[in-house]
């Protein structure tokens, strides 16, 4: 599985991305006791937003040896991926690295890398909790 993780254009890892996180995120406020469902979204939403997703990504990129160089490969090709479509209330360079960010996730999740997946998305849910706005 991992040879075809790596042939998939960054589109097509955004896309199973963007749902591995969505479920991520779904558990996440699940396990913090909220049960309304409009509750639930507003708790969702500062982690799914592509706002949040880009600065995840411009925290990890940072550091000289947090991701490795595979991984600042896919998390490119999600980014430099020619989209016709842009996020509402988005900017386009968040919605870029946003892209990037579930392309990254998605081919983790295509590659089988369950373990480092996992210490990814819990890292980026601690630093949205730790510097959200407001």
């Amino acid at each position: 599985m991992n040879e075809k993780a790596n042939l998939l254009n960054g589109a097509a890892l955004a896309y199973i991305g963007d749902a591995v996180y969505e479920v991520y995120v779904r558990d996440y406020v699940l396990s913090k006791g909220e049960t309304s469902p409009n509750k639930l979204h507003k708790a969702a939403v500062k982690y799914v937003e592509a706002r949040g997703q880009a600065r995840v990504m411009q925290h990890w990129l940072s550091f000289d040896d947090y991701l490795t160089q595979e991984e600042i490969t896919m998390y490119k090709r999600g980014r430099n991926n020619k989209a016709n479509t842009k996020a509402k209330n988005a900017s386009i360079g968040d919605y870029r690295q946003a892209t990037g960010f579930e392309s990254l996730v998605g081919w983790l999740h295509m590659s089988r890398k369950f373990d480092r997946l996992q210490e990814l998305l819990q890292a980026a849910v601690d630093y949205i909790d730790e510097n959200q706005e407001g």
